[in-house]
């Protein structure tokens, strides 16, 4: 398992909400969080070692979102 951490612009409960279906539907994912409170809205995500960071910023891009690996 590996842990992917991304600064986002994810900032509220309507944007988790947005961008809930497409991360669900990533194939690989045990589970994620973002947390809002941190000023660099950090996504955390345990994922098997087949997903990858670009996978995951494509996803969100689609949506609408910012992502960067850290």
């Amino acid at each position: 398992m590996e842990t992917l951490k991304f600064k986002t612009n994810i900032k509220c409960g309507g944007c988790i909400a947005a961008v809930t279906p497409s991360l669900n539907n990533l194939q690989g994912i045990e589970k994620w969080d973002v947390d809002t409170s941190s000023p660099d809205k950090i996504l955390t995500m345990q994922t098997e070692c087949s997903l990858s960071a670009d996978q995951v910023i494509s996803v969100l891009k689609e949506k609408g979102y910012n992502a960067e690996k850290i």
